[in-house]
């Protein structure tokens, strides 16, 4: 495969990418024509996912193919959990409830943390590395629309603040895509599933659109 890696899955999966973030969901939230419960909405959706992702990370710290990319510093469900507190007060625990789509999505990230590390890396690479990167848009959009303090309560999941240089974390980040522990036949089934991550992520959207239609 002469196609770096890192390379081969942005373009594979640039399609669903693009199609997941110009959902109408997305595009009215960041648009700033829904409230700050569609917001904080879409924060609890992110919280189940993540718990996902990251109650499975320690039993592959040790992996051959997912095990590099278990990074501490990337963590964000205790982020969000401040930001749910700060959105929905210190009882939000009890009023969260993830989507169908959502369920769907976790058990998919979970399924993967489990029996299949490859995959896993496929849904470390859609969330975080698009954190580091369009998270970065929607920060600065909450942050104007509803009036968050910069980098602060309601928007912490966006803030990294172990990774002080984010273009260089990504450069090293993709370096690890570019010598994943797998061969040719498994770097398809990678990009497959981050195709498929997309796709959980444009469900997600489609059902918090129905949640938040705009009036006529």
């Amino acid at each position: 495969m002469d196609t770096p890696f890192s390379t081969l899955i942005r373009t594979a999966s640039h399609e669903q990418h693009t199609e997941a973030e110009t959902s109408s969901f997305m595009g009215d939230l960041l648009g700033g024509r829904l409230a700050v419960d569609a917001y904080a909405r879409y924060t609890e959706q992110l919280w189940f996912v993540y718990r996902a992702l990251e109650e499975g990370a320690e039993a592959l710290r040790d992996d051959p193919v997912a095990g590099p990319f278990v990074q501490r510093e990337l963590f964000r469900t205790a982020a969000l959990e401040q930001d749910l507190a700060h959105l929905r007060g210190p009882d939000w625990r009890a009023g969260v409830s993830p989507l169908p789509a959502t369920v769907a999505y976790a058990e998919r990230v979970a399924e993967c943390a489990r029996d299949w590390p490859a995959g896993y890396v496929a849904h470390h690479y859609t969330r975080y590395l698009g954190d580091l990167s369009g998270g970065q848009i929607i920060r600065d959009k909450a942050e104007r629309t509803w009036g968050f303090t910069r980098k602060g309560d309601g928007v912490r999941f966006y803030v990294f603040e172990e990774i002080s240089n984010p273009a260089a974390f990504k450069r090293t980040y993709r370096e690890l895509l570019d010598a994943v522990n797998a061969d040719d036949l498994e770097k398809q089934r990678i990009v497959d599933e981050c195709k498929r991550a997309f796709a959980f992520n444009s469900a997600v959207f489609h059902q918090l659109g129905g949640e938040f239609p705009l009036s006529a």
